[in-house]
């Protein structure tokens, strides 16, 4: 009995129930098998070596009903660091517990654990209903902690043939600051681009032009952890690993930049001995093709990738447009119906390379090389009543806009003795030239459709872009499972831009310069700063992060034509931020975070100056601007149960001085007639709030399951404008639900489809190609509703599924038509947009890959396959 009180007190002190009996409970009545055990440790080969990456699975014995005996169940899985270690907590203490671990190159390895009491004396056993004394209880606390030390594998010089490993990473994977989502599984994107990923990806919009949206603002994009100048249609959805969403970033990434958070892609990369790549071509019902390779060798310090991908775009749009207005007593309606047609090409490189300088230091290189050429045209026929009289005109446009990035990486890591503590030094390059061309050509009719006059627009341009960061930052563990992170960076962007116009009007045969149409400029952005952050725990059941960024900023910019300079030196500036976490219990976590950042005008949105390079897309700066200032909250709910994982969030965000688009009518400076003005104004101020739900499960083996629903309200407040309309507040749901079925013989079908409510328009979206694009004023308009629905089905084949043909269709039922609808002062206007409707794919993948070094050495043992 004095036994059975000691181990009834152990389960006491750590605040859980065990399976024994207890005084006063019903007979046959158990209590749940406390999680709190902790098991640590290192992985090393016979030299000593840490074996990284290595497979360690945490089995748990329970009882099988069928053989009334006991089966070994899954229980936690994860791999080894590069350093060795692993590490798992919150793990039964009344179970049999055994890990195993398994790496390429090695014979598997089982440690049995327990975490039984220590042995005691009866003798010292408190009485009944009495508490032990301090010593007893830290003894038994102890008794749930184990170290198992430097555990060494054994080398296997045989190499298993024909045995495939395969684990399901979970759709959706919570931390303290981000949520991540693991996209390979993805079929409907086989063969597109990373616009294609996002569509699938729960909380994000994607509309019409590409444009991605979260939480109805525009993110800023990271590839690896590094800001871009890629776009999404510039990176191939085959190369994609996971998609990371940080809605609200700590105080480690820039505080200048979108309100909207930042959407980190991290690409795929090899992290196997041996060699193994990738092979996909498809095409589509339009016309368009791809076709994308990677290839990955990684042999004792050297892991080196290379991809390559080419693309052939056919984009089809059709579309109509109405504009009323009065404006001096004029009162006119202009009609528009549009067919565009845009034609595109696109290649692009990267090649990346590790070298492990010794167990703890890694060199990184890597770059980027590409190159795109589209060709939009668009026939667009044009109706305009002025006070009763009736004038139509047909718009022919032909353009070309091509484009070449390159990039460059720099990258050092060193992890110190100490578990966790790491030193990491990076340099980002991504600049690269662009060009365009257009000639728009407006053929003006009788009522007869007859040509009666032409004008002629040509317009030319090319400019550069370069950016360039350097960043360090440097990682030291803390009690209580705590880090202190600490970094500095300095940021530097210079972009030039050319552009010359000529028209040749109405009845005139020769083309005229007008330099005053476009703007020509160049710029330099300069951003420093320095952050730290601490995080850790109190207790087992509350973490915490908190951090502070200092940043300053300055730009200086200068017009070509007039020879005008414009500068600006922004002070610095503090941005705090606070994440906590609390366990309610094991399946059940509460978080809060709180950040601060700011949104400067760039160069282009300062100018005061009218760009004409487009005449149904006119645009001018705002000298005036001042930076927006953005404070936002979010409090989540999250639970998971078995497969299942149920997320919940309540976010808000008030913005001071927003910068935003303006739609202004008044008389155009260059042609004299009026027409709208897409200028930026600081609007007084700006709110957004909103419930975000998102549940992923594996409902059953053969189904995975993810949905998300959004419902938020949005409003900009423009009342410190004169005589300005703005769109009222508007409460708004997306919701968007993805299926996989793993179905027999290795057919997998994909079923998704997404709803957008009426919503008012993005507080910040980029600025599309095409006509009245104007019509994307935040501050003015809405977007009617829509929806999408996609299939795609998938059928793997040959040896150990290496071949799998994929046929996907997008919009399957054309409702993903785009309408705009914005209004100002004297005018309303409406745009429609249906592209690509009913897209069809068709995708060719072959895998092929040995784990094996039996390439590179004469022999066949595995020795020397481990860093030296």
């Amino acid at each position: 009995m004095k036994k059975l009180l000691l181990i009834v007190f152990a389960v006491f002190a750590a605040t859980m129930g065990s399976q024994a009996q207890y005084p006063g409970m019903a007979a046959g009545a158990k209590m749940q098998d406390p999680n709190k055990g902790h098991v640590y440790g290192k992985l090393v080969d016979s030299e000593g070596k840490p074996v990284e990456f290595a497979t360690v699975i945490v089995m748990k014995a329970v009882k099988d009903s069928a053989s009334n005996g006991f089966k070994d169940v899954m229980l936690k899985a994860q791999t080894t660091e590069a350093n060795g270690d692993f590490n798992f907590t919150e793990l039964p203490i009344m179970s049999k517990i055994t890990l195993k671990f398994s790496s390429i190159g090695f014979k598997n390895l089982e440690v049995p654990v327990s975490f039984a009491p220590p042995k005691m004396d009866v003798s010292m056993a408190p009485k009944p209903g009495q508490m032990p004394d301090a010593a007893t209880m830290a003894k038994m606390a102890a008794a749930f902690e184990k170290d198992l030390g430097n555990l060494k594998m054994e080398s296997d010089s045989k190499m298993l043939e024909g045995v495939t490993v395969s684990a399901t990473k979970a759709l959706l994977e919570m931390d303290i600051d981000k949520k991540t989502f693991n996209v390979e599984k993805n079929i409907v994107t086989a063969g597109g681009t990373a616009v294609d990923v996002m569509r699938n990806i729960p909380s994000l919009q994607v509309d019409i032009d590409g444009n991605v949206k979260l939480r109805n603002a525009s993110p800023t994009l990271f590839i690896d952890g590094r800001p871009t100048t890629l776009s999404l249609d510039q990176i191939p959805a085959d190369a994609i690993e996971k998609v990371e969403v940080i809605t609200n970033p700590s105080a480690k990434y820039d505080a200048s930049g979108s309100m909207a958070g930042i959407l980190n892609v991290v690409l795929k990369k090899n992290k196997q001995q041996g060699y193994n790549g990738m092979v996909n071509i498809g095409a589509d019902r339009f016309g368009g093709s791809n076709t994308m390779g990677n290839f990955s060798i990684r042999q004792n310090k050297i892991n080196l990738s290379l991809m390559g991908m080419n693309m052939r775009m056919r984009t089809n749009t059709n579309g109509d447009s109405e504009r009323s207005s009065t404006f001096s007593d004029i009162t006119s309606l202009t009609t528009q119906d549009i067919e565009s047609k845009t034609k595109g090409m696109m290649s692009f490189g990267r090649l990346s390379l590790d070298y492990y300088l010794t167990n703890r230091t890694t060199l990184s290189v890597g770059g980027v090389v590409g190159g795109g050429l589209f060709k939009p045209a668009e026939n667009i026929l044009i109706t305009n009543t002025v006070n009763g009289i009736t004038s139509t005109s047909n718009r022919l446009s032909n353009s070309e806009r091509k484009f070449s990035p390159l990039g460059l990486q720099l990258g050092m890591m060193h992890n110190f003795p100490k578990a966790g503590e790491q030193l990491t030094m990076d340099f980002n390059y991504f600049g690269g030239t662009n060009g365009n061309s257009g000639n728009y050509t407006t053929n003006y009719l009788n009522s007869s459709n007859q040509i009666t006059g032409v004008q002629i627009q040509n317009n030319n341009g090319n400019g550069t872009m370069k950016f360039m960061t350097f960043q360090t930052d440097y990682t030291r563990p803390l009690k209580n499972d705590g880090n202190l992170e600490m970094g500095v960076r300095g940021q530097f962007n210079g972009i030039t831009n050319i552009n010359d116009n000529q028209i040749k009007r109405v009845g005139s045969d020769v083309f005229q310069n007008v330099s005053s149409a476009s703007i020509n400029y160049e710029s330099i952005n300069q951003v420093y700063a320095a952050y730290v952050s601490v995080s850790g725990k109190v207790g087992s059941l509350f973490s915490y992060k908190t951090g502070l960024r200092a940043e300053s900023s300055m730009y200086d910019g200068k017009l070509l034509n007039t020879g005008a300079k414009f500068s600006n030196t922004y002070p610095v500036s503090l941005f705090p931020s606070i994440f906590l976490s609390k366990k309610l219990t094991t399946t059940d976590q509460l978080q809060l975070s709180v950040t601060r950042r700011v949104n400067r005008p760039n160069f282009f949105q300062l100018v005061p100056f009218v760009d004409y390079s487009d005449s149904l897309n006119i645009t001018r700066g705002n000298a005036n601007l001042v930076p927006e200032f953005t404070t936002s909250g979010e409090m989540s709910y999250s639970k998971t149960k078995g497969a299942g994982t149920f997320l919940a969030s309540v976010y808000y965000k008030y913005t001071t001085n927003l910068i935003t688009r303006y739609l202004n009518q008044e008389v155009n400076p260059i042609s004299g007639k009026q027409d709208l003005i897409n200028t930026y104004i600081n609007a007084n101020s700006s709110e957004n709030y909103g419930l975000e739900l998102t549940y992923t499960n594996k409902i059953k083996k053969w189904w995975d399951f993810t949905a998300n629903v959004n419902t938020y309200n949005s409003r900009i407040n423009t009342e410190n404008i004169e005589n300005s309309t703005q769109a009222a507040p508007l409460w708004t749901v997306f919701g968007k639900i993805n299926n996989n079925f793993n179905l027999k013989n290795k057919w997998v079908v994909q079923l998704s489809g997404d709803y957008q409510g009426k919503t008012n328009m993005p507080i910040s979206q980029s600025q599309g190609f095409g006509p009245m694009s104007q019509a994307q004023s935040s501050s003015q308009g809405y977007i009617m509703p829509f929806y999408g629905v996609d299939i795609a089905i998938k059928k793997s084949f040959l040896k150990k599924d290496i071949a799998s043909l994929t046929l996907s269709a997008n919009d399957i039922f054309r409702t993903r038509g785009n309408t705009q609808v914005s209004y100002g002062e004297g005018f309303t206007q409406s745009y429609y947009r249906l592209t690509n409707p009913q897209m069809i794919k068709l995708n060719f993948s072959l895998r092929f890959g040995q784990m094996d070094a039996k390439m590179f050495k004469k022999n066949n043992s595995m020795e020397g396959m481990q860093m030296q």
